[in-house]
């Protein structure tokens, strides 16, 4: 998926008014110059009228010399004109088209594909739309850093250094390859500020740079705005957000569930969040959930049916480590 019709109709309104402002500003410059040099006018209404003649004589006798004999008449007027314009110290080009994007003459498409300025566009609108401009400022492959993670092995004989960097390079597969992945599905859990957000961005950064679609939601944001969509409630630390549907949630390329557990769970966020699950699953979506619980308390916290989805539908990745956040703290306090 690139955009919705409805994400992508301001985009090429955008074309339609930047396309409209530029051929007003080509017929002031016209006048302009029709008025200072009429001249310049005779020329190019004998431009239209031989290529208008020249067409018809065409249509009766399909000659190529016919062809040639206007493009040297042409030639030679256009050379006239571009003395003229000089003169008056106008820039040759001054009565070209004018185009914010020479390469799609801002239509946005160029042989029925989307231009690299149309591109940069929808990466905009994804970006925005993702809800995760602060994180995917940071988040990134090439800033994630094994160091922070230390080397001493853990209870189970494994460091939690070589840990991460098996998961670290299974979430950038995950990236590369998507969405043709073995397990569309990643659920990462570990103690506070061991890097799921982190890993989940980079994931993030590198779908919404292909033009996939990406929606980032903590747990909180994610139960609020569907009770909202429910109840019609929009709470006052929602003011300025932008709102989004279970339709949205449902039908993203990657949705990410960000803290999962730290909602406050009744049977109400436990309904909808199977169904999201379970909806995604069915239609082949990528969901990737982040939580601090343990697995244990994932089972006890929400209802079987949820706990069977994760464990039958996910790739379970387990951080361990120290909290990255404090590390940081430190130091920088030190002046490292």
């Amino acid at each position: 998926m690139i955009l919705t019709s409805e994400q992508l109709k301001p985009i090429l309104d955008e074309y339609d008014r930047i396309r409209t402002e530029n051929a007003m500003t080509g017929v002031r410059r016209r006048d302009q110059v029709y008025e200072e040099v009429p001249a310049i006018r005779a020329i190019d209404e004998e431009i239209a009228s031989r290529s208008l003649a020249r067409a018809r004589e065409m249509v009766f006798s399909p000659d190529e010399n016919i062809r040639l004999s206007l493009r040297e008449e042409i030639r030679a007027l256009s050379d006239k004109k571009a003395r003229l314009l000089l003169k008056h110290h106008y820039p040759v080009t001054y009565l070209d088209p004018i185009y914010d994007c020479e390469a799609c003459k801002d239509t946005g498409y160029i042989d029925g594909q989307p231009c690299s300025c149309l591109l940069r566009r929808m990466k905009e609108v994804l970006y925005g739309n993702s809800n995760m401009e602060g994180l995917l400022g940071q988040a990134s492959f090439s800033r994630f850093r094994l160091d922070y993670y230390p080397l001493e092995a853990g209870p189970d004989g494994i460091s939690p250094r070589a840990n991460m960097e098996e998961i670290f390079h299974i979430c950038r597969d995950y990236a590369g390859r998507f969405p043709e992945v073995d397990c569309r599905n990643l659920l990462l859990y570990g103690s506070a500020g061991v890097g799921k957000t982190f890993l989940s961005g980079c994931i993030a950064r590198e779908l919404i740079s292909r033009n996939f679609q990406v929606i980032y939601m903590t747990s909180y944001q994610l139960f609020s705005q569907l009770e909202r969509e429910t109840f019609g409630r929009r709470r006052k630390d929602e003011e300025g957000q932008p709102a989004y549907t279970l339709s949205s949630f449902l039908a993203c390329d990657l949705l990410i569930i960000d803290d999962l557990g730290t909602e406050m769970n009744n049977a109400f966020i436990n309904s909808r969040l199977f169904l999201c699950l379970n909806e995604r699953i069915l239609q082949k979506k990528a969901t990737i959930i982040n939580t601090n619980l343990s697995l244990e308390q994932l089972n006890r916290t929400y209802s079987e049916r949820i706990f069977s989805r994760l464990v039958e539908s996910y790739l379970i990745l387990h951080l361990t480590g120290d909290d990255i956040r404090i590390k940081k703290t430190f130091s920088s306090l030190d002046g490292h």
